[in-house]
């Protein structure tokens, strides 16, 4: 059973990732180092910097189109210049994330020091006899530095939505900053523009254009974007472009506003112009900007590149050691030390200026290499390589982008450029000594095997999951579902599809740490994939229905279930729900998310032991769509088993005559929807839970409605649903009908008023 890879970043997250990447040293740390390099014209600096990264981004969009796979820019260059030069990138790749991810870390603390001053730190090494000062600055830096590789260590999750929320509120923050000191930009603060000349906006070019390295990020996880022939090149030019802008406009009004030498000396740009300008309170939005931005740079920094020894590993390219994942945690543990300890040692040994240089080398250098590799793709005759996304202006945007990164490679400082030849000679040497007898392909070629394998399994999948006009009945299993809960699902919805004409679908979705890449999980079957396949099997034979089984990896389990029930058609998603208490409501149920997202009915299960079903009782609430879906299920069971049906509808004693006939005739016209016998009870109790918990005593299967819950509101007042379903031992089915509109906040306390 090959296991599907679920595509769960759309377009908003790209530009989510992209941004998040990019909005961080960028602009709270490079333009007062900047600015020393060559004056006022660090504004032009970044609109150059952007400007080369074009040629890189569109064709890491059309790479990304022509083959999804996870590993971006480092897959691209292996599959198409080779194995040797893939080493190359891969190890400057995993370099210049790591110095990007040390940069947002030693530049973070900054802020804090601008807040309170840190004091220094004096260290002795007994072994070595060495003592050690090291700066209240760098000595929080690596605090922070271990505490994210411990976060990601446990495979602690980021998601999509965090990011994204992250992201509105710096632009926020931002965009308030311009348009407050905008009005108090001084003209004269632009003279003279070019202060150190022509060679000076090349060094500060190079350095700065470690800012836009959000385009490697989204590369590195191109087979998880969904619609990647949209969301991938869209997401990125728009992301550059947004980005490239926000940063010309707040270097423009930094530069107006600040005095020059100031600037130049600063670490800490943004607090020095903010401080000067609008005094404490916005102070103290800028550094949490400052924080929120570089230390999510920092952890994205180690998530990222520790996947690239992992690629390289598994790849055959570097020590296997790399490839080792965890057995509690699931998260490539090697790879993130490694990375972790390398920069640790950046932050504590190098300057700002070198970190942000040396990674600027290492990013220029993987950007001329991706050009190339579009070039070698294009240029061989292959017949599977069809982009839907192709590079407007192509040979000359990737020759530009060659020829003009080996100009700025020659126009930076010494330490960054023995950085880039140093990685390109260890590269070719460490893969002639160690890798090229543990691989046999070159370039393209075996592109070619590859993606014509994909492409055939992708067509395969979709023939599989081609929608008809069946009943389809999706059920989710977690990984860690008991094979007797999974077989108590499947027997209480067989008959319902055995009744409709359709077929179930048995998922078994695999949630993995982000810092795991999806193929990664993918490729490795374990002992329970085998397990899970073999127990299902055995079930299918003797429930007389069609089932089909599968499995998907992703990153986030409640995404790749609606994804993948929009995908397919489903028209019910049936699923396993634990007990939940009121603290999960705060925190938020992944049920509710799948309520309110699915494209389809959903019924959660509770207390699914169920072996034979002769009554199936239903607790009305004179839901327009939940009761009739309850009532249709209930008799497509009961059709199939033989069972009958009871309605229950609680009043309290008090309850006038007209209420009780009403709901009489309620029932008598949900009675015309079956087949079964059908028994209608109109229960007289002023304790409405405990009334309907003995009531429902006797049944088989008991089935209630569900709504989506709301976090404050039903952490004071409890669903009835929920209250019920806790109390009784019986199945109980929560019935979501997809057209059931969300309640507002004062649901549940109206529930509760009607029989108080």
């Amino acid at each position: 059973m090959a296991k599907e890879l679920e595509r769960d970043l759309g377009l908003l997250s790209v530009v989510a990732i992209s941004m998040g990447a990019m909005i961080g040293s960028g602009i709270f740390i490079l333009p007062g180092i900047a600015m020393a390099e060559t004056g006022p014209s660090v504004i032009l600096a970044f609109v150059v910097a952007a400007i080369l990264v074009v040629p890189a981004a569109v064709s890491i969009a059309e790479l990304g189109t022509a083959m999804p796979e996870a590993g971006g820019d480092y897959v691209f260059i292996e599959r198409g210049m080779g194995p040797a030069v893939g080493t190359i990138a891969g190890l400057g790749t995993w370099l210049m994330l790591m110095l990007k991810g040390a940069l947002a870390l030693y530049g973070g603390m900054f802020y804090v020091n601008w807040i309170r001053q840190l004091p220094s730190y004096d260290l002795t090494v007994p072994l070595l006899e060495l003592a050690v000062t090291v700066p209240g600055v760098r000595a929080l830096g690596v605090t922070v530095a271990v505490v994210l590789i411990l976060v990601n260590l446990i495979g602690v999750k980021q998601t999509g939505g965090l990011q994204l929320i992250m992201v509105i509120v710096m632009l926020v923050i931002l965009s308030a900053f311009v348009i407050g000191a905008i009005v108090r930009v001084e003209g004269g603060s632009y003279e003279p523009f070019f202060t150190e000349g022509s060679a000076g906006l090349f060094s500060a070019t190079a350095m700065v254009l470690v800012s836009y390295a959000g385009v490697t990020k989204v590369a590195a996880v191109a087979e998880e974007i969904e619609n990647p022939s949209r969301n991938l090149p869209l997401g990125l030019l728009g992301s550059l472009i947004a980005t490239s802008l926000l940063y010309a406009l707040l270097v423009f009004v930094l530069v107006g506003v600040v005095d020059g030498d100031t600037l130049a000396d600063s670490n800490e740009p943004m607090a020095v112009a903010t401080d000067a300008l609008f005094g404490p309170l916005f102070l103290v939005a800028i550094v949490l900007a400052a924080m929120l931005a570089l230390v999510s740079t920092a952890n994205a920094g180690i998530l990222t590149a520790s996947r690239y020894p992992l690629a390289l590993s598994r790849d055959g390219l570097f020590l296997k050691r790399f490839e080792y994942i965890h057995p509690r945690f699931s998260t490539p543990s090697v790879a993130i030390l490694s990375t972790g300890a390398i920069m640790i040692l950046v932050i504590a040994t190098l300057p700002v200026d070198d970190i942000a240089k040396t990674a600027g080398a290492f990013q220029i250098l993987v950007y001329i290499l991706v050009c190339a590799a579009l070039i070698a793709f294009r240029e061989r005759d292959l017949g599977w390589y069809d982009p839907d996304f192709r590079t407007p202006g192509y040979p000359w945007v990737q020759l530009f982008g060659i020829a003009s990164g080996l100009f700025i490679i020659t126009r930076m400082d010494l330490l960054p450029i023995v950085g880039a030849v140093g990685i390109t000679i260890f590269g070719v040497v460490w893969y002639n000594w160690y890798a090229r007898e543990r691989v046999s392909r070159e370039g393209v070629a075996v592109g070619l095997a590859r993606r014509e394998a994909g492409k055939q399994y992708v067509r395969d999948t979709e023939a599989q999951m081609e929608r008809t006009d069946r009943y389809e009945v999706l059920i989710p299993i977690r990984t860690d579902v008991s094979r007797a809960a999974e077989n108590a699902l499947l027997r209480i919805v067989a008959p319902v599809v055995r009744h409709r004409g359709g077929r179930i679908r048995v998922v078994r979705f695999d949630e993995v740490p982000d810092q795991v890449p999806l193929d990664t999980a993918a490729e490795t079957l374990t002992e329970a994939d085998a397990e899970f396949e073999t127990r299902t099997d055995e079930l299918v034979r003797d429930l007389d229905v069609p089932v089909e089984v599968g499995e998907v990896v992703s990153h986030d389990t409640r995404h790749a279930v609606v994804n993948f029930a929009e995908r397919t058609g489903a028209d019910l998603i049936f699923a396993r729900q634990e007990a939940t208490s009121r603290l999960g409501t705060l925190f938020g149920r992944d049920t509710d998310w799948i309520m309110e997202h699915a494209p389809c009915d959903v019924v959660f299960v509770q207390h699914e032991d169920v072996v034979d079903v002769e009554e199936i009782a239903i607790v009305t609430d004179r839901s327009p769509f939940n009761d009739p879906l309850k009532v249709e299920l209930a008799d497509a069971i009961a059709t199939e088993v033989d069972a009958r049906i009871r309605f229950l509808f609680a009043v309290s004693e008090s309850a006038s005559e007209e209420l009780v006939e009403t709901v009489e005739d309620y029932h008598a016209e949900l009675d015309e929807l079956c087949t079964s016998p059908v028994e209608s009870t109109v229960l007289r109790t002023n304790d409405e839970i405990g009334g309907l918990t003995t009531a429902l005593g006797r049944a088989d299967l008991v089935m209630l409605s569900t709504v989506t819950h709301r976090r404050l509101p039903d952490l004071l007042v409890e669903q009835r649903s929920d209250r019920l379903a806790a109390l009784l031992d019986s199945p109980v089915l929560l019935v979501h009908s997809k057209r059931t509109r969300r309640g507002s906040f004062l649901r549940p306390i109206v529930e509760r008023l009607l029989f108080d």
